[in-house]
């Protein structure tokens, strides 16, 4: 999709926000939702520690299944943390039955194979809080049996593995939240609102920036370890490599291995290109050429394979530059522009003197993930986020942060990482979604998961 076509997407998506929401039957044919959303929550790490509470606070929402491959462990992102399918399951049951009249609730199974929770005919929507090696087949195989999906960030893995869950998601009819909240919060929309409506002029540079890495020991030489009891470690694995088991491997730190993830570039470095992205106006579609400016990596045959310095440059066809590199314990999305700047800086709006904040009057308005919410009782864009992809699990309208648009930034962090990999300029045609003159380049685009596994539910 071109920019112009975005823009007027975008001032058509702003009206049909602001409409009442009605609860419509499931397309394809399916039942039509109850006013309760059954949820299956496939993946009790990290993240889930506010994902699961935020869909539980909804009071028409029932989360009845939760899943994971780990039983309860300690030793996550804080080593205080006591996560899993047991811990899970008994934070659910205690929320539900703090709402029972009876004091008891028991009604939520724990699994620690996903397909059980995706065979359930009871289940509208999954979410996806698992590591990015797993998100493709999960989201294909959830999309295929009628799920709804909320994905959490990156989309995909893969470059070609978010073209497939594209697929998926629009074959089947199905809605898609990608976890970007970003886009669910009032700073992030009113910058790129600014940028939009040329409040700094013509557009001329984004810079992105990410902190550095959290994990980059143990270097050459480190040692396997036994899988801990209670962990289906090949499970864990999936589709990616066979690899012997280390700690630091699993958990939090999968993030910074490129089996699993890529880095700061797709953990914060998602949300910042997500942002720029937006208020580019590239939903659909993205830059054209990458190249590395200064990246640093691990010495081989550490535990750890992404960049220790993420430092790479993307052109759009407009000759506009976007740049994401390490800054330390920074995540912010600039825009550079001829008569001043605005910048989104984790979670806050800023600007330069002189700009004009005014958007009352303003031609391209964005898409607002909750329209009933006022700036005055205004909290967090996590239950904001939540609430927008249940809101679209009923009403079947476009959510905030659709596959498409997760796809396109999840592209952006994939060429980055392949450019700073080879340390050579790529040419990317966002429209054919394929690289210009580089065998080896392309051939990283996609990847073959270890069998069983594949990408055919």
């Amino acid at each position: 999709m071109k920019r112009r076509a975005f823009l007027k997407r975008s001032a058509a998506a702003s009206v049909a926000a602001a409409t009442p929401l009605i609860l419509s039957s499931r397309l394809a044919g399916a039942a039509a939702p109850s006013e309760r959303v059954s949820i299956g929550f496939i993946g009790l790490g990290n993240q889930s520690r506010g994902d699961l509470p935020a869909f539980l606070e909804n009071d028409d929402v029932q989360v009845v299944a939760v899943c994971d491959v780990n039983e309860g462990s300690y030793g996550y992102n804080d080593p205080k943390h006591f996560l899993g399918r047991k811990p899970g399951l008994e934070q659910v049951l205690a929320h539900y039955s703090s709402k029972s009249k009876s004091g008891s609730y028991k009604a939520c199974e724990a699994y620690s194979d996903f397909r059980d929770v995706i065979a359930r005919d009871d289940i509208d929507a999954v979410v996806l809080v698992v590591p990015d090696h797993w998100h493709a087949i999960m989201t294909i195989m959830a999309a295929d049996a009628g799920k709804d999906v909320y994905c959490e960030k990156p989309l995909s893995l893969t470059l070609n593995e978010g073209k497939l869950m594209v697929d998926a998601i629009r074959r089947n009819k199905r809605m898609l939240q990608t976890g970007s909240q970003h886009r669910s919060g009032p700073a992030a929309r009113q910058a790129c609102e600014l940028v939009l409506n040329e409040r700094i002029g013509k557009l001329v540079r984004i810079e992105t920036y990410v902190p550095e890495n959290n994990a980059v020991e143990p270097g050459p030489g480190w040692k396997a370890e036994p899988v801990p009891a209670g962990f289906d470690y090949n499970m864990w694995l999936g589709p990616a490599p066979l690899a012997p088991y280390h700690a630091g491997r699993c958990l939090y730190r999968f993030r910074f291995n490129l089996d699993y993830s890529g880095g700061q570039v797709t953990n914060f470095g998602t949300h910042m290109l997500d942002v720029a992205q937006w208020g580019h106006g590239s939903d659909d579609s993205g830059p054209v050429a990458f190249e590395d400016t200064g990246s640093q990596w691990p010495e081989p045959g550490s535990l750890y394979t992404t960049a220790t310095r993420v430092a790479f440059k993307a052109t759009y066809a407009d000759g506009v530059e976007l740049t994401c590199e390490t800054k330390p314990k920074t995540s912010l999305c600039r825009f550079v522009g001829t008569d001043g700047w605005v910048q989104y800086n984790s979670g806050r709006l800023e600007m330069s003197q002189g700009i004009d904040s005014d958007l009352s009057s303003a031609k391209i308005r964005l898409p607002i993930s909750i329209p009933q919410r006022t700036e005055n009782d205004y909290k967090n864009y996590l239950p904001d986020h939540v609430r927008n992809f249940i809101n679209s699990v009923k009403s079947r309208e476009e959510t905030i942060s659709p596959v498409a648009s997760g796809h396109r930034t999840a592209s952006i962090c994939h060429l980055g990482n392949i450019a700073m990999q080879l340390k050579r300029s790529i040419k990317w045609n966002p429209d054919t979604e394929s690289i210009i003159g580089d065998e080896e380049a392309a051939a990283m685009l996609s990847r073959t998961p270890r069998g069983p596994w594949s990408y055919a539910s």
